[in-house]
């Protein structure tokens, strides 16, 4: 096997102070989780580099698969090693540079960890240098901007060779900035919500509203299938489902339809509110979107956010639908977010919902029902599923049977 390992750069964590070793130590964690099917990996931590070591060529090219879903990491880079002779290292490089077939310009840096090999730095830039411009007529040199650096390090039990860096996910590793609750609808949003807040480091829990016989199991196997989805980019999510069909249905008979969308968010928030407390959340996750529908307007979400007093953070506030495709599709979770099943937020819509509602004349028309209990009700009757799932270990003895 030519490569021998990962090198993964920090990027953003380089920048932490005496927290550092923190932030580090949780991407460390992340990595050994997301790829446990790939055990065993030897991870080892620099200050501001990792590196990742595994046993077959199979799992080095799985690794170099995935690793650009981990938040955390800036760029990575294949090494490859060599026995630390020149005409070992010489070849190496051959094989990597054979690999880039279109013109390019390069430049060898060498860093000589081992002061005692027998050449210099320079000497071995020139050596690899002049060997390789013989065997390539499509390489140049050029030592101030190259669009290919081929890095040597001459370490004390071989020599490490790397050519291009592949971009990561960047970011900060999940759960270092703490744990939210994403309300998670079955929409194109909310995944993409997700995903932002995982970028910045915030572990998640999700909390999905279900109203049958009015939404199907098929919606709710399509929520189960986003949350699956998140879960690649390297944290478990639990999912609570909360049942919703009683309160919603006492919504739409005693609170006016133009405000109805008002009051059920409302209640939403006042459900998501209570789970959070109870799973140690600190903030409360939307796919909201300023604007894009009638519940989203700055006058609705006023209103909204009146019942709690938790943070809630809206990450796509700013983005427009098309931009947010962009990043479903490119994260993955389009394709399933726009199955035809509905959501309790898609029923019992009413035909002119209030764009600008008053906060006051909302919480007198909700005034005459008692919420409360329901809610306490439907908190204490929710299903948890945590993801991903477990893939049960095949009994090698069945066949035996």
């Amino acid at each position: 096997m030519m490569y021998k390992e990962i090198l993964i750069r920090y990027g953003e964590l380089s920048t932490k102070g005496k927290n550092k070793k923190d932030f580090i130590a949780r991407l460390r964690d992340n990595i050994r989780y997301s790829f446990t099917d790939l055990a065993p990996l030897k991870i080892r931590t620099e200050r501001d580099r990792m590196f990742i070591e595994t046993e077959t060529e199979e799992r080095m090219e799985q690794l170099m698969t995935r690793i650009p879903k981990i938040f955390g990491i800036q760029s990575f880079s294949a090494v490859a090693s060599a026995e630390k002779n020149m005409d070992a290292i010489k070849e190496v490089a051959h094989k990597i540079m054979e690999q880039y077939k279109e013109p390019i310009t390069f430049k060898v840096e060498v860093k000589r960890t081992d002061k005692s090999f027998p050449l210099e730095t320079h000497d071995i830039q020139r050596d690899v240098g002049g060997y390789l411009l013989t065997h390539f007529d499509h390489l140049t040199v050029d030592v101030k901007k190259p669009e290919l650096p081929l890095r040597i390090e001459i370490r004390d039990d071989a020599a490490y060779l790397m050519a291009g860096v592949i971009k990561g996910a960047g970011g900060m590793p999940v759960g270092s900035n703490g744990k939210s609750l994403l309300m998670l609808s079955g929409g194109i949003d909310s995944p993409v919500a997700a995903y932002l807040m995982m970028k910045r480091g915030v572990r998640l829990e999700a909390i999905h509203f279900f109203s049958p016989p009015y939404t199907s199991e098929n919606s709710l196997q399509k929520v189960k299938d986003l949350t699956n989805l998140c879960t690649q980019f390297g944290a478990r999510i639990r999912l609570h489902v909360i049942p919703f069909t009683e309160i919603q249905t006492l919504i739409k008979d005693s609170v006016p339809a133009n405000v109805s969308m008002t009051t059920t968010r409302r209640m939403m928030m006042k459900i998501a509110d209570q789970v959070r407390e109870e799973v140690g959340a600190l903030g409360i996750v939307t796919g909201e979107s300023l604007g894009q529908v009638a519940s989203q307007t700055l006058e609705s979400l006023t209103a909204i956010n009146d019942v709690t007093t938790t943070p809630v953070l809206r990450p796509l506030l700013s983005y427009d639908k098309l931009e947010i495709i962009d990043i479903a599709e490119q994260i993955g979770t389009y394709e399933t977010s726009i199955l035809p099943y509905e959501d309790c937020c898609t029923i019992f819509t009413p035909s002119n919902p209030k764009t600008k509602p008053k906060l006051e004349k909302v919480e007198y028309y909700e005034s005459f029902t008692e919420f409360d209990e329901l809610i306490a009700k439907a908190v204490r009757n929710r299903e948890t599923y945590s993801y991903p799932q477990k893939q049960p270990k095949a009994d090698k003895f069945a066949d035996l049977l």
